[in-house]
């Protein structure tokens, strides 16, 4: 059994070396053709020189060089860190220099972008373009992929356990910049196992990987994948109304985006696709109509609907069978995985109270990357217990839940996101069900926004659904029906478009919340 992240393809290469692994374009590659483009690149690797655990960052939209480079740097005993191809020059070059990247693998395209920022990045030694000849900047070594490979030949890998550091995943959190969360082989392994086990995964399987690479679900699609010999199909520039066509020509049987991408997709034409063998959710909650929608087109295929976050991969699912009965639950803990409530002095919470989930198993990431502080905070072990003379570290995920009678969890809301009003806590995803449950509202996105005498005043920005543009005396009827007096939104504002999202998909609540600002700062208490 696979034990680091590029054994996960390697031994799939000596089970079936002619199944088809990859599919990128026009390009096709058979898990024995994989294996040895990873094992190439990783010497590759090793012939710059590098120490081990130096850091490879790869800014490259979804394409086979990306998937070859993040498992070639594991094989070579380095970290990987895949930035996302959305994010700007000043926000590519916060990653590189948090993470103190050695080597960037990129287009001349982007590096042209990057032209301005590279100087500010002391660590960069080494850049890799993957498709033009490679362009001469001042201080770097600018190397050609094809040269690249052709220079590794023979050089020597580092030794490489299942505990060391493999993966540098940056995440965005409630203030300051994205931070790095470091993942080691056993971290990625594991996950694989453990969400492939509950999918049923198969060789059988082929896996559309529409999400980026450097969110930890989008990455999932390729180790869950590879850890049961699927084949992957990597998508890129995606729009909705292409994705059920390229599932049809690919014959597909598993999907995975996130709510607000279900939003978009439900209402497509989903008939004739029964190859479509499950789909999941994860990144935040499914609205009801929503999951109602896709119920009824896609009636022979299984949901999964899932909770994770980047510092323990992937913690919870509802299985399929429980999905008309619960359909607001993220379900149990995954396999090998143990999943609490506890309050915030450690207690367990009882059935319906609500607590923190903490999560505690072999997914629990190493920590934050050069941040003792917040890793001392996050990632702390729990009191102990009899037999076990040194427990490990759980991570405590800042996200509030309950659990019922049954022991399925529900989520709340990730607790910096609490609005906290005239002395209340309130979550946003229950203002938000309600006004999806309406039918009135496409997307819908409630927060708090500063207020000199409540703390935090109620705003909800939403677009409108399939019957047109809703007004936005009916939403607030609509709450005052289903909310106590302290829920209702101070202000409905209704937009036009898609509302703003974040690098990984999810609604940008940061961005809408500086917008929004400005409300009420100009009340006196």
């Amino acid at each position: 059994m696979a034990e680091l992240i590029h054994e996960l393809i390697a031994e799939s290469a000596d089970r079936r070396p002619l199944a088809e692994a990859l599919v990128d374009g026009e390009l096709r590659l058979t898990y024995r053709e994989l294996a040895d483009r990873v094992e190439e690149a990783a010497h590759g690797f090793a012939a710059l020189g590098l120490a081990r655990f130096d850091r490879i960052a790869i800014f490259i939209e979804k394409r086979h060089e990306a998937v070859v480079a993040m498992f070639a740097a594991a094989a070579a005993g380095c970290v990987f860190v895949p930035v996302n191809p959305l994010l700007k020059p000043a926000q590519v070059a916060h990653v590189l220099r948090d993470s103190n990247a050695c080597v960037l693998v990129t287009t001349s395209a982007r590096l042209d972008m990057l032209v301005g920022v590279a100087g500010d990045c002391p660590e960069l030694r080494h850049v890799l373009v993957t498709d033009a000849k490679a362009p001469h900047i001042a201080g770097l070594a600018v190397t050609e992929w094809r040269e690249f490979l052709a220079r590794g030949r023979g050089a020597a890998l580092h030794r490489t356990i299942e505990t060391d550091m493999a993966a540098l995943l940056y995440t965005s959190g409630s203030s300051g910049p994205p931070k790095g969360v470091v993942l080691s082989h056993r971290n990625v392994v594991a996950g694989a196992c453990s969400v492939a086990r509950y999918l049923g995964n198969s060789p059988a399987d082929r896996i559309l990987a529409i999400l980026p690479l450097s969110f930890d679900y989008g990455m999932s699609q390729l180790t869950t994948a590879f850890a049961s010999g699927a084949a992957v199909v990597l998508m890129n520039q995606v729009l909705t109304r292409d994705i059920p066509a390229m599932i049809d020509r690919e014959r597909i049987t598993g999907l995975a985006a996130v709510p607000t991408l279900w939003i978009q997709l439900a209402n497509l034409d989903w008939r004739g696709r029964h190859r479509l063998r499950y789909i999941t959710s994860s990144g935040g909650c499914m609205p009801r109509p929503t999951l109602a929608t896709l119920r009824q087109a896609l009636p022979r295929t299984r949901i999964y609907l899932m909770y994770g976050l980047t510092e323990a991969f992937r913690s919870t699912y509802l299985a399929p069978e429980q999905v008309d009965a619960r359909p607001d639950s993220i379900g149990k803990a995954i396999p090998n995985a143990e999943v609490l409530v506890l309050d915030p002095e450690g207690r367990p919470c009882g059935p319906g109270e609500p607590g923190e989930l903490v999560h505690r198993g072999p997914l629990v990431s190493l920590g934050y990357w050069s941040d003792p502080e917040q890793t001392a905070q996050r990632f702390r072990p729990l009191p102990p217990c009899a037999g076990q003379p040194r427990p490990g570290a759980v991570v405590w995920s800042g996200d509030t839940v309950r659990m019922d009678e049954e022991g399925y969890l529900y989520f709340i809301c990730r607790t910096d996101e609490m609005i906290k009003t005239s002395g209340y806590r309130i979550s946003p995803t229950e203002i938000e069900d309600v006004l999806y449950a309406t039918g009135m509202v496409g997307e819908a996105v409630a927060l708090g926004v500063a207020h000199p005498v409540l703390g935090q005043a109620i705003a909800v920005v939403a677009t409108p659904g399939d019957s047109g543009v809703p007004d936005s005396a009916a939403l607030l009827a609509a709450c005052k029906a289903r909310l106590p007096s302290y829920m209702l939104p101070a202000l409905v504002e209704l937009r036009p478009g898609p509302l703003p999202r974040n690098p990984n998909g999810k609604f940008d609540r940061r961005m809408l919340a500086s917008e929004l600002a400005h409300l009420f700062a100009e009340l006196v208490p």
